[in-house]
C-alpha cells in the first residue's frame, strides 16, 4: 500500500495540456492527495475527475491554464450539483470543457441499468459500468422517532468476489475485477439522486471484499469523507478476514467501524462456510481484531449470518461491546 508521495512539477501551460495529468490519492483518508504527471497514459486507462480532490481539480485547472478557483468549480459541480457530463459544466469556460474532454477527460458517472424498490422502501440499484459490467448498490432509509430519515447506501467494492462463501450469491457468480475509486463514489452518488437525500451513512458491505480492494477503498473513503463530506464514524468497512489486512487498516487511524464477517462460533464450521478461513483461523482474527482496538481505540463489530435447515436469512448483529 503506497504510503505517501509528495512532489510537485511547474509546467509551462502548452506543456501541461499536453500531458496528461493524472490524480494519485494516498491509501490512508486524512492525508492529502497530490497530482502526479502520467507521460505514458494507456488508452484503457481513462482520466476520471469523479473521486478527485479540491486540491487535485485546483491543479488541474492550473494545468489547463486556468485559475485555480475553476477547480473549486469542478469541486461544487461533482459533488453538489452531481453533473454527469463534461459540456454540462455551465459554470466552466467552453474552451476549458473543450480541451478537457480532448485531452480524454470525463466524470466518471454509470447509467443505472435496473432498480428495485421493496416494500420497506430499500431500493437497490444495478449499475451498469463502463466496460459492461454489472455492479449493485442498496439504498437504506430508515425513519427515526422525531421523523428524520436516516440514509444508508450498501456499495461494492469488487465486481463479483473471489472467496465463494457457500451462503454468498456473489461468490458463487465468479469474480471479474476490482472496482475503482470513482465507481465505488458514484454509488452513493446514484443513491442521494434516486432518494433525493443526502446519505448519511456508507457501509462496504456489497458485492466483493473491501480487503482485497483496499486501496481504491481507501481512496472512496478518501473522496466519501473530505468531499462528499460523510463523517468517518459513519462510515463502516465489512471484511469476512484478509491474512494482514486488519493491521494495515489499522495503521491509516481512521475513525471507521471495522465489521468482521463472523458467520460461526468456531473455527471447524467457519471453514465450511468460508473457505478462505483455513489461511485465517479464527485466533488470528481476534488478536488482530483487539489490536486493531488498541491501535485505533474504534470498537469492532461483529456481522453473522444464521442459516436455517431450509432458508437462510442474512441478519447483522453489531455488538458494541469493545473486544
Amino acid at each position: 500500500m503506497a504510503r505517501m508521495a509528495v512532489f510537485h512539477h511547474a509546467y509551462t501551460v502548452p506543456l501541461a495540456r499536453a500531458i496528461h495529468v493524472r490524480a494519485v490519492s494516498v491509501a490512508c483518508s486524512g492525508i492529502a492527495t497530490v497530482t502526479a504527471p502520467s507521460l505514458n497514459k494507456k488508452k484503457e486507462d481513462p482520466q476520471v475527475l469523479l473521486g478527485m480532490s479540491e486540491q487535485d481539480l485546483q491543479q488541474l485547472a492550473l494545468d489547463f491554464g486556468q485559475q485555480s478557483y475553476r477547480g473549486k468549480q469542478l469541486h461544487h459541480l461533482l459533488y453538489k450539483r452531481k453533473v454527469k457530463e463534461i459540456q454540462d459544466f455551465s459554470h466552466l469556460p467552453l474552451a476549458f470543457r473543450n480541451e478537457l474532454q480532448d485531452a480524454g477527460w470525463r466524470v466518471g458517472r454509470s447509467p443505472i441499468h435496473k432498480a428495485v424498490t421493496a416494500n420497506d422502501g430499500t431500493v437497490k440499484l444495478l449499475v451498469k459500468l463502463e466496460d459492461n459490467r454489472l455492479v449493485e448498490t442498496v439504498g437504506i432509509p430508515v425513519k427515526d422517532e422525531k421523523g428524520s430519515i436516516r440514509l444508508t447506501a450498501c456499495v461494492s467494492s469488487q465486481v463479483g468476489c473471489p472467496l465463494r462463501c457457500s451462503f454468498c450469491a456473489t461468490g458463487k457468480g465468479g469474480f471479474s475485477r476490482n472496482l475503482k475509486r470513482h465507481e465505488i463514489v458514484e454509488q452513493v452518488l446514484a443513491i442521494e439522486e434516486l432518494f433525493k437525500h443526502r446519505v448519511t451513512n456508507v457501509v462496504f458491505m456489497g458485492m466483493g471484499e473491501p480487503m482485497l480492494n483496499m486501496k481504491e477503498v481507501l481512496e472512496a473513503h478518501r473522496c466519501l469523507n473530505k468531499d462528499i463530506q460523510i463523517g468517518q464514524r459513519m462510515i463502516t468497512i465489512s471484511t469476512v478476514g484478509v491474512p494482514n489486512t486488519i493491521k494495515r487498516l489499522a495503521s491509516c487511524k481512521l475513525q471507521s467501524t471495522l465489521a468482521i464477517s463472523l458467520h460461526a462460533p468456531n473455527q471447524k464450521l467457519r471453514e465450511k462456510l468460508v473457505p478462505s478461513a483455513k489461511s485465517y483461523p479464527l485466533d488470528a482474527i481476534m488478536k488482530d481484531c483487539r489490536d486493531y482496538f488498541h491501535e485505533t481505540s474504534r470498537r469492532v463489530s461483529f456481522e453473522y449470518t444464521l442459516l436455517g435447515i431450509w432458508y437462510f436469512a442474512s441478519l447483522s448483529f453489531f455488538f458494541l461491546k469493545c473486544i
